[in-house]
């Protein structure tokens, strides 16, 4: 396959982030972190005083704003024109926001056509793409050669998310179990949808759940250079 699209979904604390990144790096590709660009049009709404629950203005803040994703996964980065806010939307009392962002569907039919366009341009340019974020095995792509749901018990990833922050799990849980529960009302990514490879890191260690990721990778590419 000269252009490869692997789709990784899931929800908070299963190590998709992580993994597409190293996924994508060991093949040269580029890589696409789909949350990043809901958290950049949320910052960008509290930057600008637009009130997150005016739907439509957020839509059109969505179909405006200059957004900037950087697609090297050793050194991903978001920006809103020249500005970069790779921290900014990773603060707590951004993240407790998103939810009312990512669940506006004018939002995400603008973003699901930015995310298709960069996933086909970054294919284009590196030979492939590694895309991770919620819908994007099911909406975004589809058909994409390799679509993979990962996760975890809830447990697994408040464990590992509360570690990453250096809070307690207590403390992690609004972020990460009321997230997952606002974004279920438009999106599945509990359960893997027809075709695509489920990979349940609960019981996995960050090498176990990278190679298992890489071997579905690969397995799709031989089938491809078979064909």
């Amino acid at each position: 396959m000269n252009q490869v699209q692997v789709a990784i979904d899931g929800p908070s604390g299963t190590g998709k982030s992580s993994v597409s990144k190293l996924a994508a790096k060991e093949h040269g590709w580029g890589y696409l972190d789909t949350g990043a660009m809901y958290r950049a049009l949320t910052w960008w709404c509290l930057d600008q005083g637009i009130d997150l629950t005016d739907q439509q203005a957020v839509a059109e803040a969505g179909r405006t704003f200059d957004l900037r994703m950087g697609t090297d996964p050793s050194a991903p980065s978001v920006a809103v024109g020249e500005r970069r806010i790779d921290a900014e939307i990773r603060e707590p009392a951004l993240t407790e926001q998103v939810a009312a962002v990512a669940t506006n569907l004018e939002v995400r039919a603008n973003m699901r056509d930015r995310q298709r366009a960069l996933m086909e341009q970054l294919a284009q340019e590196t030979g492939g793409v590694v895309a991770e974020g919620r819908d994007i095995t099911t909406v975004v792509a589809p058909d994409a050669q390799v679509r993979i749901l990962m996760t975890a018990s809830e447990q697994a990833r408040l464990a590992r998310r509360s570690k990453e922050l250096s809070s307690t799990v207590e403390a992690t849980r609004a972020q990460i179990v009321d997230r997952d529960k606002a974004d279920s009302t438009v999106s599945q990514f509990m359960t893997a949808a027809d075709g695509v490879r489920l990979v349940d890191t609960s019981d996995l260690t960050f090498e176990q759940s990278l190679a298992a990721v890489l071997q579905i990778v690969q397995e799709a590419i031989d089938a491809g250079e078979r064909e």
